[in-house]
This record gives structure tokens, C-alpha cells and sequence, in this order.
């Protein structure tokens, strides 16, 4: 790039499902001649890509909106917050445009309209996987858009759209891209990853001159075969997700599953409008750990979502205590705009909500040190995301999802480069993290 090419600077908040929008929108940037700057004074224009879920959510895009139009004073705002009404609009009307979620179209056509693309765009300057916020060695791949359900505590249908799937070949292509660019981790993602191919009705494509079905089993067969780390996020617990446990126990995906269960009480779950029998799900638990011994289970719960009683908040505890998930988020319930279980009966006050909130995570925290102790001894082959100043190596085991989950903290050495495998020996566990030595011999 010269210094005569337009300058975009660019903030992307928001869930791996927007960082994705934003690489894509960056990749394009790119290929039309665009400079991707990281401050306001060289931006020629600002674009922040905002996430509207929550109030903290909201809080944070605006303040972004603010600094970049006070720091800046071009902006184009796209996201989730764009799809919520005129929010954005009536807080900050000096906006250039506003855009919706998963919109690059209609973001490059405000980027046009407002800074005009280069005569003569260097496209081979964009490497085919694009422009990616992510170190080079994980990637996340989106491999749907939207959401079917109609879970009343969630407005994403309604930020997003209904589930449209990707199609096989471009999915496939776009992780041979970055495999081929050094990508050692894919992190397969979507609102709901096992719903794949359900609004296709699970139709044929072709990668290589091979039919695959559109489906999560079959894509995730085929994605096998990069010889990379395959894990899945995001999966409704439907009866297919069953079909790729034995992948797991052969070691050929990552046995990590994340199935956000949200509650046990079957009440609750009826409330909720999520699938409303905890029974079944242990059962399902108790056999995926009969054919994978190794699955490292993770998931979220909400508490105090209205009309939860003590006894419903009980039920979830001693589902934790059996069910025992080696990685557990959880969040007290708070209201979004335009979800429907605002107008349910029976809220839960704030102190009750911060009580059940802190029980759980003292319950679960337990658990999650008794699991990892479990583990002190074993040898593991780890992923570098970095290396300390002092030499102290800070990586990932296969039970571990990047930012979420806990690291391995591994004693300095002179053996690792970052985005590189490595054998540890675990010598140490706290509730959250495992600490590790070289293993001798084998790395």
C-alpha cells in the first residue's frame, strides 16, 4: 500500500461469530486497495463492528461509537447493535451509516460511498484466507449464519436471521486457505453448529469431486482430513451429535464438546423454550464418556431466570455435582430488549440472582479442581499461543478453547515457538489452569 491509499481504521467487539463479519469485511477492504490502519489519526474513516446482546454488550459498543466519532469523526457502524431499532441512531445521528449483523455488502457500500476505492486495487496482496484477527496458527469457521430456535431469553433470530448454512465447497475451500497459510486449530462455529444443512435439507455439495451431505457429522468427517485440531463450539444437543463421538475417540477431532445446556429444571427449561429433560442428557453424558474417555465437556447456564424457584436452582446444582463438566460458564439473568422472557411472571430480585450466581460458581470451581488434579502427572501435547519475556510458555490442551477456558502454563525452555505442538508433563493444577515441565524425550 502507498500512502495515497485510503486509510480504514476498524473495532470489532462482539462474539467470534462478528470476528468472523469483521475478517471478511477486512479481507475485502484489502482486495479493493484499502490500507487497515490500528489508530484514529491515520483513518481515513472509522468502521466498529458492534454486538447488541446484552446491556454490558451495548454499553461497550456505544462507548466504541463514541471515542472513534470524538477520536475520529467518521463512522460506520455494523453489528448487532445496528439491528436494534435506532439506538445507535438516536444517540450518535452524526454517524456516517448504520448496518445490521453479517451486512459486508452494505458496509463496503457505505465505505464507498463515503471513501471512494482506489482506481487500481492490488488484490494479490490479500492471501486467500483473508485479513484475520486471530493469531496465524487458530482460526475460527463459520460455517452457518442466524438461528431457528426461539429460546425466550434470546433475541439472535431476530439480530441475525433464520439459520441460512454455508455451502459445503466454500467452507471446505476456506479452511484448506488457512490450513495452507499455517493454521494448526479450527474452531468451528455458528449459532447453532448441529443445526448445519437444516434449512438445505442436508443437501449434496462436492469438495475434490466428492458429495458431501450438508451436515455437521459429514463436515466435520471431511475437515478430518486437513490433520488438524478440529474443535466444535456451539452444538445443540440433537440426536446426530451422537455421530461424532467416535471421531473423538479416535483421536480424529478434538474430544471437546460445548453444548450450552442453560438449565436442568425442567420447569425452567420450559420457560426457557430449551429442550426440558436433564435425565436424558445425563444418560447422553454418562455414554459419550463410555465410547470417549478423554471428552472434555463444556458449557453455559443462566440463573434467577424469572420464575426460577430455590428448588429449580437446587435441581442445577445437583445436576453439576452428577454431571460433572470440566468447563462450566454461567450468568445471572438479566433482561435484553425485545426478548419475550422479559414479559414472563415472577422475577427473580437482583440479591437472589448475585446469591445463586456465586453458589454455583463455589460448586463448580470444585469440581473444576478436582478434574484438572486429575490430570497432574499425564502428558499432553499442547498448542503455543506465546512465550513470557522469562521464557515461560503459555499454552492450550486439547480440553482448552482459546480466551474461554483455562492454559497451560509451562516452565520456561528454549524448545517453543508460538503456534508450534508441544509434549508437556503436568506437574500442577489449579481450578482454572494446569502448570506443565518439558516432557523429556518426546517433544
Amino acid at each position: 500500500m502507498t500512502d495515497k491509499s485510503p486509510k480504514v481504521g476498524f473495532i470489532s467487539l462482539g462474539c467470534p461469530k462478528a470476528l468472523v463479519d469483521s475478517e471478511n469485511i477486512l479481507t475485502q477492504l484489502r482486495a479493493e486497495g484499502y490500507d487497515l490502519v490500528a489508530d484514529y489519526d491515520s483513518a481515513d474513516i472509522v468502521v466498529v463492528n458492534t454486538c447488541g446482546f446484552i446491556d454490558d454488550a451495548i454499553a461497550e459498543s456505544l462507548d466504541a461509537i463514541g471515542e472513534a466519532l470524538n477520536e475520529n469523526g467518521k463512522v460506520i457502524v455494523t453489528g448487532c447493535l445496528g439491528a436494534k431499532g435506532d439506538i445507535v441512531q438516536q444517540q450518535f445521528p452524526e454517524v456516517l451509516a448504520i448496518t445490521g449483523p453479517h451486512a459486508q455488502q452494505d458496509v463496503m457500500h457505505a465505505i464507498h460511498s463515503h471513501l471512494p476505492r482506489p482506481h487500481d486495487p492490488f488484490s494479490d496482496l490479500v492471501p486467500k484466507q483473508g485479513i484475520k484477527l486471530t493469531p496465524q496458527h487458530y482460526a475460527y469457521l463459520k460455517i452457518s449464519e442466524g438461528c431457528n430456535h426461539h429460546c425466550t431469553f434470546c433475541i439472535i433470530p431476530d439480530l441475525r436471521g433464520g439459520l441460512v448454512s454455508r455451502p459445503v465447497t466454500k467452507v471446505m475451500q476456506e479452511a484448506e486457505n488457512l490450513v495452507n497459510a499455517g493454521v494448526k486449530e479450527l474452531l468451528v462455529i455458528s449459532q447453532d453448529t448441529s443445526a448445519y444443512g437444516v434449512d438445505v435439507k442436508y443437501k449434496n455439495d462436492f469438495w475434490r469431486g466428492q458429495p458431501i451431505k450438508t451436515r455437521m457429522t459429514e463436515l466435520t468427517t471431511a475437515l478430518v482430513d486437513f490433520g488438524i485440531w478440529i474443535r466444535l463450539h456451539y452444538v445443540y444437543p440433537y440426536p446426530h451429535v451422537d455421530e461424532v463421538i467416535p471421531l473423538m475417540a479416535e483421536k480424529k477431532i478434538l474430544p471437546y464438546l460445548d453444548i450450552p445446556f442453560q438449565h436442568a429444571s425442567q420447569s425452567v427449561l420450559k420457560a426457557m423454550k430449551r429442550p426440558a429433560n436433564s435425565e436424558n442428557v445425563l444418560k447422553r453424558i454418562e455414554k459419550w464418556r463410555d465410547i470417549c474417555p478423554d471428552i472434555t465437556l463444556r458449557s453455559t447456564f443462566i440463573v434467577g431466570f424469572p420464575g426460577e424457584t430455590e428448588q429449580d436452582f437446587n435441581l442445577l446444582v445437583d445436576f453439576i455435582d452428577e454431571a460433572q463438566l470440566d468447563r462450566v460458564g454461567c450468568f445471572a439473568y438479566s433482561e435484553v430488549e425485545g426478548a419475550r422472557s422479559n414479559q414472563l411472571p415472577d422475577h427473580v430480585d437482583e440479591e437472589t440472582k448475585q446469591d445463586r450466581l456465586e453458589r454455583f460458581m463455589t460448586r463448580q470451581a470444585v469440581i473444576s479442581a478436582d478434574k484438572l488434579k486429575q490430570k497432574v502427572g499425564t502428558t499432553l501435547s499442547v498448542l503455543v499461543d506465546g512465550i513470557e519475556e522469562d521464557g515461560t510458555v503459555i499454552a492450550r490442551s486439547y480440553a482448552d478453547a482459546p480466551e474461554i477456558d483455562g492454559l497451560v502454563i509451562v516452565q520456561p525452555t528454549e524448545k517453543a515457538n508460538v503456534g508450534e505442538f508441544l509434549d508437556v508433563t503436568i506437574i500442577n493444577s489449579d481450578e482454572h489452569d494446569l502448570y506443565a515441565e518439558i516432557s523429556i524425550g518426546r517433544h
